[in-house]
């Protein structure tokens, strides 16, 4: 068998696989099994093993196989190559390593015959092991397809019962693999524990119960090697982004490591700015109050706003991540709620800083923040606060517009609109949030301007900018709607004809009607 194996004629494979590995259309399974009618997958994976100094035989036989093992064809014949996957995970050559992890993958997602459970094939042939060794000592793409495969292995509970068996085992313990391996390992492993976090709730009970997450406190709180603390700071953002990471992360020190970096200005500006985002980003979940009280969200909220009060000499950067932080907070009811009545400082800062011109960078950041205080992404119920913040925010502008040569918050809103468009996108969110209080839409039909411009279907050029436009205008529409004290108003009635008109036409319609003029025109030379 083996030598009718090698009998094949490695020019005719070379060129079989290279058409169908980088055929430029869909390979059906039918084009699988007439490929595979011609070049059993013995023959295949011999010529990979024996012949791979044939130049391009690797790369196409690997490409080729890949294409196979992806059709549901090609995934049901991995379970009798098992032992392949053993050797390939193991290889010398890191294309064949990466062959095998992707393998792995394609039989977690196109093996569903039921015929074998695939993590008890991975039990079953100790592919595990090997795949942790690619993760951390193999180069970007190996190690990117073994975390790929280790994550589908972990989608299963049989898969979470190898990853975190139930006897302690060395070989594939992460937290003893971070403690040994290299520093570029060590941030692997963080990285596929943040990956792992974010498969499932159930998946981060059991790292949690793991203490895996004390290997996240330990790299934060080196705070002396700036890289380090950075890198594993990115992994923080990016776990504090999965939803149930409000239940578990208030149950660690992490977040008392984060204030700890909010308030140590001896340490890289860049790393107070990340622990600002994360520490915003945890707390802007309306659930995050069932994990943790007041007081330690208030203790967050007091360093961000030590920050504020040397803003005048920290860089744009950590300004604006703290502006963003304190908005991340204010996007919840209960967060704006205690921005509000419990922290009116940093509030009044943000008023402040939203309609201050000096400073692009941040007042683009604080609009953006009041706007999410204002409850411009909150539900349509859970827009207005309780009574006592809405006077607070109410009395906060209305101070802010008396200093100001604008006098009102009409004046402070159109300013804001006639500025560029980043801006003033910025704007509109804020108006769509604001103009649910009674207040704020007397102040927005007070001024002409306003609702010209937010009825202006050609004033926006961008998709984005269009649909910011146009929600502010719905949520114009919506109030006036609602209002029973300006609903019999004759003097609103143009008004709400026009801004109705403006919803109707959606906010992409606006140039419909409009014919085309020529770019260049030609010269007028007499």
């Amino acid at each position: 068998m083996e030598e009718q194996h090698s009998a094949v004629d490695t020019n005719q494979l070379l060129q079989a696989a290279t058409d169908f590995a980088y055929y430029p259309g869909l390979q059906n399974e039918a084009s699988v099994k007439e490929f595979l009618d011609r070049f059993p997958l013995p023959v295949i994976i011999n010529a990979l093993q024996t012949k791979a100094e044939v130049p391009g035989l690797e790369n196409a036989l690997v490409a080729c196989l890949e294409r196979i093992f992806k059709t549901k064809y090609g995934a049901s014949l991995i379970p009798q190559y098992m032992p392949f996957l053993q050797v390939g995970l193991q290889a010398d050559s890191g294309a064949v390593k990466c062959l095998a992890c992707r393998t792995v993958c394609c039989l977690f997602e196109n093996l569903n015959d039921g015929s074998v459970p695939p993590a008890q094939l991975i039990l079953a042939y100790d592919i595990y092991p090997p795949l942790l060794d690619c993760l951390v000592n193999g180069d970007e793409h190996l190690a990117t397809a073994a975390m790929d495969a280790i994550i589908n292995l972990a989608r299963s509970p049989e898969g979470i019962a190898i990853i975190f068996p139930a006897a302690g085992d060395e070989a594939i313990d992460l937290r003893h693999l971070a403690t040994k391996c290299s520093s570029l390992g060590r941030v692997r492993v963080l990285a596929l524990i943040v990956k792992l976090f974010s498969v499932s709730q159930s998946v981060a009970s059991v790292i949690c119960r793991s203490n895996l997450l004390d290997l996240m406190e330990t790299e934060v709180s080196k705070t002396d090697d700036t890289l380090a603390t950075l890198s594993t700071l990115e992994l923080l953002f990016e776990m504090a982004e999965v939803e149930h990471a409000s239940e578990f992360l208030p149950k660690t020190h992490l977040l008392q490591l984060l204030n700890s970096i909010i308030s140590n200005s001896s340490v890289e500006s860049i790393l107070r700015s990340r622990a600002m985002m994360i520490s915003g980003r945890v707390l802007s979940r309306e659930s995050i109050f069932t994990y943790i009280d007041e007081p330690r969200v208030l203790e967050i909220v007091s360093a961000i706003e030590r920050r504020f009060a040397s803003c005048e000499v920290i860089d744009d950067n950590e300004c604006e991540s703290a502006l963003e932080a304190i908005g991340q907070l204010g996007s919840s009811t209960h967060g704006a709620e205690l921005l509000l009545l419990k922290s009116p400082d940093a509030a009044r800062f943000l008023v402040n800083a939203a309609f201050d011109r000096q400073r692009r960078g941040k007042q683009l950041a604080a609009l953006h923040a009041l706007g999410n205080i204002a409850g411009e992404n909150r539900s349509q119920n859970n827009i207005l606060l309780k009574r006592e913040a809405e006077e607070s925010l109410r009395r906060l502008i209305y101070e802010t517009a008396s200093r100001t040569s604008k006098l009102t918050p009409s004046g402070l809103l159109l300013s804001v609109l006639q500025q560029e468009s980043e801006i003033r996108l910025a704007g509109y969110r804020l108006m769509s949030g604001l103009v649910a209080r009674p207040w704020c839409l007397v102040e927005v039909c007070s001024k002409q301007e306003i609702i010209n411009i937010v009825t202006d279907a050609y004033i926006e050029s961008t998709k984005i900018g269009m649909e910011a436009r146009y929600n502010c205008c719905l949520s114009i529409h919506q109030a006036l709607a609602q209002s029973s004290n300006l609903k019999n108003d004759s003097a609103l009635a143009a008004i709400s004809a026009k801004v109705q008109e403006a919803v109707k036409r959606g906010p992409y319609l606006a140039q419909m009607h409009r014919e085309a003029r020529p770019a260049i025109m030609t010269e007028q030379r007499f």
